[in-house]
């Protein structure tokens, strides 16, 4: 049964203003009760998800938005350490990134991304993805420990 009072921690891995912007916007546009958190390189990623250095504190995310193109540590790095990690693996992980090359797909599925979005560069289209996102792992599924 979808509990709607469900509030959820994100964290979005992404290095782009634009991106983040459009996404914080889409949490606000959206009325998103969900607590976003950002980091911009996967290095950081890792971090906040080890919950390393200034992560000290750092929620554990229920979700992770990952964009593949990162400084430091690309985001098939992430998804690859996060996947291999036994603390981490069970957080659902949505790629969502720029690319629509096939050889991206087929290689986030197989370091088990949970799912794969490609971005759409109109800002009305990507406000209804990450609300469509949300919905789902928000609404429908069951995430671990909620």
């Amino acid at each position: 049964m979808p509990n709607s009072t469900k509030i959820i921690d994100v964290l979005l891995v992404e290095d782009d203003p634009g991106d983040v912007l459009m996404t914080r916007e889409a949490f606000e546009d959206n009325k998103l009760r969900n607590r976003l958190s950002v980091v911009s390189d996967g290095v950081s990623a890792l971090q906040f998800l080890r919950k390393e250095g200034e992560h000290a504190d750092a929620p554990t995310p229920d979700l992770v938005l990952l964009d593949l193109n990162l400084p430091k540590m690309d985001g098939r790095e992430v998804l690859q350490a996060l996947k291999a990690d036994d603390a981490l693996r069970s957080i659902p992980v949505v790629v969502l990134t720029t690319s629509e090359a096939e050889e991206d797909v087929v290689r986030s599925y197989s370091l088990h991304a949970n799912a794969y979005v490609t971005k759409p560069v109109d800002f009305d289209r990507f406000i209804e993805v990450v609300r469509q996102i949300d919905e789902f792992f928000v609404e429908v599924v069951r995430l671990p420990g909620r």
